[in-house]
């Protein structure tokens, strides 16, 4: 997935005609040219042009500049002590200093082009958290050091960042001008997929530019986040987009131009938007120079996948599967357990389409909540009370790799043919050796993977020598009899995929459907 960078234009669209043959009173057959069956049933109020709006809505939407300052590592001279040491320095520019290229971070800078919208006429603008903070790449992290709103009419002004939200990906930025055209925000509610709808916006650093297409899906989901519900669009949308309107044919906001879907960076026809209706209140809140505050559950959680709903015999795309619990956190107090499936909050149905994390992180900081779970195959109903989620930074800082490739050696017990068969896994006993080994914590419980057939179903999945698995179906394993006895108890209850808990490294578990047949 990529973020979008800015474009403007006009499209118009003609009515189709098809050549009908009928009958005349003579019987002869009479060619007539008449509107096909496709224009006689076409949309009421399908523009022939949408010249008229984009002049109304243009004027309000901004191309977005910042100086970036980016730290990265010095190249490392390869030719260091070598008499080639002068000329890899006056190749690379001067750049390697003193020490002929060390690895000593230097500062560079660059810049970075987005969009935005005014959403009032003494000079609030509206844009993505991303434009203004900057993307960290693969040459190191980047600072923001100033922040330029260029209008239609060329006129600059140096802007102040008013708030942002990384979890939302929004920012408002001020400039001191007054009498400024302004857009409002529409009901994305009401958005259906089909409707017409344009971007605007600052692609490639071309100027104001207009795309128009029609909402491809709307609650889509890409794994960004709390709030992963986007509005899809094939008007088209590229780099520089990021932070731009969508409008409705009304020429209200509707979503706020974010990402694309591409492989070559260019547009595709799956551009993303951040519905209205999410961005609106956060707008509001940053305006005032307010923190946004959101519930916060303290789980980790995965949605039912076919191989994980096949191994809890449960319906898929209904629910998530927790699998993992945060000490001390809402979750935690309120009862909540490692393999529960939360199908409902307040009422409210999980589902890919409003997933859990979305739920919760809308809900205020304190209130109380009634979560339905099904643990074991049967239902429950949990109260907890929210707390506020952590930072997006601090939350990411949960998953991490111990960067070691090596395959535990020690002696342990492996696993017998029957698993091997069962799940084309190799196993091991997780000794106080082969934990020290892997970098676990000491009292760590399970069994280690030590071998993979590549032709069984657990390899397609991704199971990899050094892996943890700690339960097998709805049993917790602490050594390879526990394993076996689980697998057998899987196939003994007629069970075709086994739902594993595998770790690897520090990372948090997550769970993994494989086929019992091992292939």
């Amino acid at each position: 997935m990529r973020y979008a960078y800015a474009v403007t234009a006009a499209m118009l669209l003609g009515g189709a005609a098809a050549t009908v043959v009928t009958q005349s009173p003579l019987g002869a057959q009479v060619a007539q040219n008449a509107p096909s069956q496709m224009a006689a049933v076409a949309p009421r109020g399908a523009p022939m042009s949408f010249a008229d709006l984009t002049a109304k809505l243009a004027p309000a939407v901004v191309n977005i500049s910042t100086t970036q300052k980016v730290q990265v590592n010095r190249q490392q001279n390869p030719f260091a002590g070598t008499p080639f040491e002068d000329f890899f320095r006056q190749f690379r520019g001067g750049q390697g200093g003193d020490n002929g290229g060390s690895g000593q971070p230097e500062t560079r800078q660059a810049m970075s082009l987005g969009s935005g919208f005014i959403i009032s006429p003494d000079g609030y603008i509206v844009t993505n958290n991303h434009v203004i903070s900057g993307v960290p790449t693969e040459q190191g992290k980047v600072t923001i050091s100033s922040i330029t709103v260029t209008l239609p009419d060329r006129k600059e002004y140096k802007a102040t960042v008013v708030g942002k939200d990384a979890a939302s990906d929004l920012a408002v930025l001020k400039i001191e001008a007054h009498n400024l055209p302004f857009v409002q925000f529409g009901d994305s509610t009401k958005t259906r997929v089909g409707d017409w709808v344009i971007a605007i916006g600052n692609p490639f650093a071309l100027g104001g530019t207009v795309t128009a297409g029609i909402v491809s899906a709307i609650h889509r989901a890409i794994g960004s986040g709390p709030f992963d519900r986007y509005i899809q669009t094939d008007a088209a949308i590229n780099q520089g987009n990021s932070g731009g309107p969508m409008f409705d044919l009304n020429g209200n906001v509707v979503g706020i131009n974010t990402a694309i879907f591409s492989p070559s960076g260019g547009n595709v026809g799956i551009g993303f938007a951040i519905p209205a209706e999410q961005a609106k209140p956060v707008v509001m809140q940053l305006m005032k120079g307010e923190r946004i505050h959101r519930g916060y559950l303290g789980v980790g959680i995965q949605p039912m996948t076919d191989d994980i709903a096949q191994g809890l015999q449960l319906p898929k795309d209904r629910g998530e599967i927790v699998s993992r619990v945060e000490p001390g956190q809402p979750a935690a107090r309120a009862g909540v357990q490692q393999r529960d499936v939360i199908v409902r909050v307040n009422g409210q149905e999980v589902t890919p389409d409003n997933t859990l994390s979305y739920i919760i992180a809308g809900l205020p900081v304190g209130s109380r909540v009634t979560l339905e779970v099904i643990r074991n195959g049967k239902p429950l109903t949990l109260n907890a009370q929210l707390a506020e989620r952590p930072p997006e930074d601090q939350l990411a800082g949960n998953d991490n790799d111990d960067g070691d490739d090596g395959t535990p050696n020690n002696g342990g017990q492996t696993a017998p043919s029957s698993l091997r068969n069962a799940l084309g896994l190799t196993l091991q006993t997780l000794t106080p050796q082969v934990a020290q080994q892997l970098g676990l914590p000491a009292g760590t419980h399970g069994v280690v993977v030590t071998g993979v057939d590549d032709t069984s179903d657990a390899a397609a999945k991704g199971l990899q020598p050094r892996d943890l698995i700690l339960s097998i179906g709805q049993r917790p394993v602490n050594n390879v009899a526990d394993a076996a006895a689980a697998v057998d108890a899987a196939k003994k209850a007629g069970f075709k995929t086994v739902l594993l808990l595998v770790q690897r490294g520090n990372r948090p578990a997550t769970y993994l459907g494989v086929d019992l047949t091992g292939k």
